[in-house]
């Protein structure tokens, strides 16, 4: 049976993921310019603190846990998002961090081929990492509205990198939950994610990557000899 994903272990690696194989051998980055990080926000309103409540207090009446509440169009938040240069560096320096504390957690097991030879050392990603969540203090901000429980979220208390932050945070709460141990990168040809294992048999992120990888075998086997 596949586990639930919560929000915080989601977004880790969805930001690790916009770095994937592009189905010619090679490696694509889906933020290469302001305007994929924008429609990468966009597609991920929980990556921006206002829109989305305290991770440990999912609690919004008529919202399934870890669900964050999506902003009408001009609201601000993700759907008024706009990405500059600044923030696309800190999010590719953060998720280059992201992608070198990946490849210890999976250890014995390789990292992913994307990267492996070119990670970032482990004491500078883990300080950057610290540094990047520290970027925004916050305070805990309660709000009650009649008729529905309580809601606790954090309330920035002065101008910092909201975005990279709040991504920071995210990661931090994947690498020091249980769900850590399931992270896996999967080494079927022409495959260069990072994926939570769902059962102990299970090899490969995807299904068409184990039928790769299950061809490739058979291939090597029966190769006729030079």
């Amino acid at each position: 049976m596949r586990e639930p994903i919560n929000r915080d272990t989601r977004l880790a690696l969805d930001l690790a993921l916009t770095i994937r194989h592009d189905g010619n051998g090679g490696v694509a980055d889906d933020l290469t310019d302001p305007a994929d990080l924008t429609a990468w926000v966009r597609a991920h309103p929980e990556a921006l603190p206002d829109t989305a409540p305290d991770r440990a207090h999912d609690h919004r009446e008529g919202l399934p846990a870890g669900t964050a509440p999506q902003p009408a169009d001009g609201d601000g938040g993700a759907a008024g998002f706009t990405a500059d240069a600044a923030q696309l560096t800190a999010v590719r320096e953060l998720r280059a961090a992201v992608r070198a504390l990946f490849a210890r957690a999976v250890r014995p097991g390789e990292p992913s081929a994307a990267d492996a030879a070119r990670l970032m050392p482990l004491p500078e990603a883990v300080r950057h990492l610290n540094e990047t969540a520290a970027r925004t203090p916050s305070v805990p901000v309660l709000d009650w509205p009649e008729g529905a429980a309580p809601v606790l979220r954090h309330q920035p208390v002065g101008p910092g990198d909201d975005l990279t932050a709040a991504l920071a945070h995210a990661v931090i709460a994947f690498l020091a939950s249980p769900d850590r141990d399931r992270l896996r990168a999967c080494h079927a040809p022409r495959c260069v994610r990072y994926f939570l294992k769902d059962h102990p048999r299970q090899e490969w992120c995807k299904p068409s990557c184990g039928n790769r990888a299950r061809v490739a075998r058979h291939h090597q086997r029966h190769k006729a000899p030079a």
